[in-house]
């Protein structure tokens, strides 16, 4: 397969690939660390994907997190 048709392939079946690999890292860190641990790890990989995602939109993070804790405060 040259390097033109995989990357279509992976274009077309981008989701299904991605998803596949998660599963499998998913079921490896079932096994090894367990439940509880791959459920910490994933909260933790989602908040570090959340808070990249608004470092490459060039968001304020400083500002974000003086408004979480502001708004948490008032309640």
């Amino acid at each position: 397969m040259d390097k033109d048709k995989l990357m279509a392939f992976f274009i077309t079946h981008q989701g299904k690939i991605i998803g596949a690999l998660i599963g499998f890292f998913m079921g490896i860190f079932l096994l090894t660390l367990g439940f509880f641990k791959t459920i910490i790890l994933s909260l933790c990989i989602i908040i570090g994907y959340y808070f990249g995602k608004k470092i490459d939109n060039k968001e304020d993070i400083i500002q974000f997190i003086e408004r979480f804790f502001n708004s948490y405060g008032k309640k």
